[in-house]
């Protein structure tokens, strides 16, 4: 079997695990609210999303030993279009048309990518320790940026979740083509990647406290985008097709962009309930009828009139 075929069936089998657990983390964020987090960590519910996510790893993991990291990382945008109905369902509503437009338009964005990168062949290059310290102290810097940031805090916990998931994709694909054999490097990379995983694990389950659409969108745009700079710019891997590869690469970015401003804006309905009477407030005096007096009629006997007259 190709190759390539195999890493786009596991990368779509970890695409499944994904969405199972963002659904799953999103919901039990909706539960606990902001700052629940130790609450989370109390609840076996949550340690099966772990279960799920660490599956989806594993997964994802062997696609890379197959599959270059440009082609394996923009296909876990099929998350996406797994997430989005079943939170959905599981919600007992269905997916608004911003959420299918969304979605849609995400995926065709990140879709563009996959012909410019599918190269056919299994990957070769590796992370130096040097390479691998610089790259996790650049994504470091960046998910302090975005985890402080005041503004569209929700947003910025799933962009820094995506770099930090993208991240560990690119160090991971070095531990697979190197092997597993005990050096110093192996031993740098593999603290790396399990720092990597847990933070973006934990960063997620803080951003899906907001929703899941337009965070998990984010993550997806993000992840992909981080893993592929590293691909290009450190491990060889080249955009095909030339000037119009790389001007057909930035228009489906803009696609993407647009597909996750949609998300963001799409509001799921709700179910209100009919207005309840005010109550009455203490200030207002209770007013009561007060009861009529009605005389009843006085029989009288024939012979008392007799008697009167």
């Amino acid at each position: 079997m190709n190759a390539t075929l195999i890493a786009v069936i596991l990368a779509l089998l970890s695409a499944v695990a994904y969405a199972t657990a963002a659904v799953a983390q999103e919901r039990l964020a909706a539960r606990t609210g902001p700052g629940g987090l130790r609450r989370l960590l109390a609840q076996g519910a949550w340690w099966s999303t772990v279960g799920l996510n660490s599956g989806g790893a594993l997964l994802h993991v062997a696609a890379l030993k197959f599959g270059p990291l440009t082609l394996v990382q923009p296909l876990g945008a099929l998350t996406l279009v797994a997430a989005v109905p079943l939170g959905a369902r599981v919600a007992g509503r269905r997916a608004t048309p911003d959420e299918w437009r969304g979605t849609a338009l995400t995926l065709i964005g990140l879709g563009a990518l996959l012909p410019l990168t599918a190269s056919g062949t299994t990957p070769d290059e590796t992370l130096g320790t040097v390479a691998a310290l610089g790259v996790a102290a650049t994504v470091l810097a960046m998910v302090a940026l975005l985890a402080h940031a005041r503004r569209g805090r929700g947003l910025g916990h799933a962009a820094a979740s995506g770099l930090t998931s993208g991240a560990a994709s690119a160090l991971t694909q070095t531990l697979t083509v190197a092997g597993l054999a005990l050096t110093w490097r192996f031993a740098v990379v593999g603290v790396l990647v399990a720092g990597f995983a847990v933070g973006g694990l934990l960063l997620s389950q803080t951003a899906y406290t907001g929703g899941l659409g337009a965070p998990l969108a984010v993550l997806t745009l993000a992840n992909p985008t981080v893993a592929a700079a590293i691909g290009l710019a450190l491990l060889g891997e080249r955009v095909h097709g030339g000037p119009a590869g790389v001007a057909l690469a930035g228009l489906g970015a803009v696609v993407a962009a647009r597909g996750v401003v949609l998300l963001t804006r799409a509001t799921p309905p709700t179910h209100t309930a009919p207005p309840r009477p005010e109550p009455r407030t203490p200030a207002e005096p209770l007013v009561v009828a007060e009861p009529v007096l009605v005389a009843e009629p006085v029989l009288v006997s024939a012979p008392a009139l007799v008697s009167a007259r």
